[in-house]
């Protein structure tokens, strides 16, 4: 498992569009945000750059 920092997420929705759309890449068996600390934790083995571009996709920014 792996934790990511993630920017601008500020709600349950933005917590809810962001594991969705990690947990739609291949490789990813589940991903769990937390909204308070800002962090999405994935398990499972990702491509990092499909991971940024997806989470970007839904407005939002890996650090």
């Amino acid at each position: 498992m792996q934790t990511y920092k993630v920017e601008g997420m500020t709600c349950q929705h933005c917590a809810k569009a962001v594991k969705e759309a990690v947990e739609d890449l291949p490789n990813v068996d589940e991903a769990t945000v937390n909204l308070d600390a800002k962090t999405v934790t994935v398990k499972g083995n990702p491509d990092h750059a499909a991971l940024k571009a997806a989470i970007e996709e839904e407005g939002y920014e890996l650090v």
